[in-house]
């Protein structure tokens, strides 16, 4: 009797974050359908729209903010996914003296916050003419995190298996295309789903580095709805609905190699 009625508290609990969680999608997904300048959850049937939703895309331009982070979340992925597998091959295969010092202290930079970072980068890219572009607002994703997370998977691979393919002759970079990639697939999903929320949703590195409203990025176009002295919530919430919906539905059909290639990352052979 006392451990159902402890099941029955902890269910109830799970029950109320569950609702806590969800409160915020639900008000977001409300107001996006009305013209209001509140937040609320009431549904006023003579108030519900589409237009939010067309005015997005036919006033505020929101289709080409959602091209621009599109471009960039490409350039990110492709760039973090060719970098960081390359150098976890390195890492996991191709052992030097020092080799695992180095990985380590380029493991250190994650302590880093981004901010420190944010100033040289700045000028490092003002420098190199490159500031504002879709190349400049990608770099930054490519970190030690995607080295460290292929670097793990890698070591499930048996070592024979490598071994065997330079007796028969092949070259590392064969190696690398024709045996660690396949192997490799799943963590280079989660990668990938990493890579795409991280840029997708960045907001304060655009912030600073774009110049032009015509290269704005999702989260920047979002921001600048909110007017000086009264905001139209309807609108804000409608950008805010689809900039939501498009990682969240990447993240629903890539989900079962996501979570895959996360827990497999963990095993060490």
């Amino acid at each position: 009797m006392l451990s159902r009625i402890w099941n029955a508290v902890i269910w109830l609990f799970i029950l109320v974050l569950l609702i806590l969680a969800v409160l915020p999608f639900l008000l977001m997904v409300i107001t996006s359908f009305q013209h209001t300048t509140q937040l609320s959850f009431a549904i006023r049937p003579s108030k519900l729209t589409l237009d939010n939703f067309i005015n997005l895309f036919t006033i505020q331009g929101f289709g080409s903010a959602m091209l621009t982070s599109t471009t960039v979340v490409v350039i990110a992925c492709v760039l973090n996914i060719i970098v960081c597998s390359l150098a976890a091959f390195g890492f996991a295969f191709k052992r030097f003296p020092g080799s695992e010092a180095l990985f380590w202290i380029y493991l250190a930079t994650m302590m880093i916050p981004t901010q420190v970072t944010m100033i040289p980068m700045f000028m490092m890219f003002r420098s190199m003419g490159i500031l504002g572009s879709h190349f400049a607002l990608a770099i930054p994703v490519v970190n030690a995190f995607g080295v460290f997370l292929i670097r793990q998977f890698m070591y499930s691979i048996p070592p024979s298996l490598i071994e065997a393919a330079r007796i028969d002759g092949a070259s590392d970079f064969r190696i690398f295309l024709t045996i660690i990639l396949p192997l490799i697939r799943s963590v280079l999903v989660a990668l990938t789903v990493f890579t795409f929320l991280t840029t997708w949703n960045d907001f304060l590195w655009p912030l600073i580095s774009l110049t032009s409203d015509h290269t704005r990025t999702v989260t920047l176009a979002v921001s600048q709805m909110a007017g000086a002295f009264e905001t139209q919530y309807g609108m804000v919430m409608a950008g805010t609905t689809v900039a939501f919906l498009v990682p969240f539905i990447v993240y629903v059909v890539l989900q079962r190699q996501f979570v895959e290639g996360v827990t497999s990352s963990g095993v060490k052979g």
